[in-house]
């Protein structure tokens, strides 16, 4: 997107404390009614950048730019921003009505008004029946759900949301997730979420911001983040990867023919019109993308290589194999369940020979990293 498009302008922002750099000159463009998400291991300065955002730390230098304002005199509780904490925060001697109610209580409403606007809100969430049940009556869910209609109760323009979902199990998780975006789709709100679950990051956002040590690695898509990875970090950071070095020996058509020693054999990749023959990259395929037989393929010559099953993992929907590469190397690769088999069935058993196949579109070139 162009800057003249974005809702949200963070313009070389950097925050330090003391000697430590948390975020390092970060700009993002964020457009109005995205579900953007920051992602990232502890530490990296997500929060911190959330934290900038809702006005609750200042800047060091930089800039941020909310609907065409400059934050940089705005207090917290007159900035255009809501701010919903992992912990909920919610008041625990209140019921759901008034928890939710609470921000209105300085607005320049009627009773009435207030009453409809916390009822349309309980009604959004699909919480309406227990508007008088206290926080401990609720599950971790339904706690959940209070939280943000509580912060969605003064119509703000931009809703920021610090790990929303940390607090529930895998299955709650998942199916607070869809209500989050059916949520965000019905109100326009944009919503910046940060997380450090990359599952959460790509289910919610409809862009991702990957962050490592107050840097910016990439922004893109699910999509663009997975399938497309623009550095090692990013590479190894989304999802599950085999990672090798590798040199370049050709370049023709858009093809890169890569030697990767450590792996055993030689790749084919597509590659950028920056990489050239004698290149030092990173070579990288993930475990979806690779084949596994007993049967050798009938071109060895590229994108193939043999090894011995050392580990098998049963998930149910898939399998995961561990083979060990005559080099010693060990490469991940991942196969559907797709029919249901008994063990002594299995294609593919411990200790067995196999090949390892996979297309020359699957595998990813990556830049040598300074």
């Amino acid at each position: 997107m162009t800057a003249d498009d974005s809702f949200i302008r963070i313009e070389n922002v950097t925050k330090k404390f003391g000697d430590f750099v948390a975020v390092d000159n970060v700009s993002l463009d964020i457009a109005k009614g995205e579900l953007f998400a920051l992602l990232g291991g502890s530490g990296c300065g997500k929060t911190t950048l959330l934290r900038m955002l809702a006005g609750f730390e200042t800047l060091t230098s930089g800039r941020i730019i909310i609907d065409g304002q400059d934050m940089a005199d705005v207090q917290p509780f007159n900035r255009p921003v809501n701010m919903m904490f992992q912990s909920y925060a919610l008041f625990p001697h209140m019921n759901v009505e008034k928890n939710v109610g609470y921000g209105l209580k300085h607005e320049n409403m009627s009773d009435a008004q207030r009453k409809d606007r916390v009822r349309e809100l309980l009604d959004l969430v699909q919480l309406g029946q227990f508007a008088a049940r206290k926080p401990h009556q609720l599950s971790g869910g339904q706690r959940q759900r209070v939280a943000l209609a509580r912060a969605l109760a003064k119509s703000p323009k931009v809703l920021l949301l610090d790990e929303p979902l940390g607090a529930l199990d895998k299955k709650l998780r998942e199916q607070t997730q869809f209500e989050l975006i059916n949520i965000q789709e019905e109100l326009g709100v944009t919503f910046m979420v940060v997380t450090h679950d990359q599952e959460e990051a790509m289910t919610l956002a409809s862009r991702i911001a990957i962050m490592d040590r107050g840097v910016i690695k990439q922004v893109g898509t699910p999509t663009d983040v997975y399938e497309f990875p623009t550095t090692r970090f990013t590479a190894d950071f989304i999802g599950s990867i085999n990672l090798f070095d590798g040199k370049v020996t050709s370049v023709k058509a858009g093809k890169a023919r890569i030697d990767a020693a450590q792996a055993g054999c030689t790749f084919e990749a597509p590659a950028a019109d920056n990489v050239k023959a004698g290149d030092s990259v990173g070579i990288a395929v993930r475990p979806e993308k690779i084949f596994i037989s007993r049967e050798k393929p009938k071109s060895t010559s590229v994108n193939a290589v043999q090894g011995e099953v050392l580990d098998l993992g049963y998930f149910g929907k898939d399998s995961l194999y561990r083979v060990k590469l005559a080099s010693g190397e060990l490469i991940r690769v991942n196969r559907v369940n797709e029919q249901r088999v008994v063990e002594a069935d299995r294609q593919v058993d411990w200790d067995d020979k196999v090949w390892l196949t996979w297309d020359a579109s699957s595998a990813i070139v990556l830049p040598e990293e300074t």
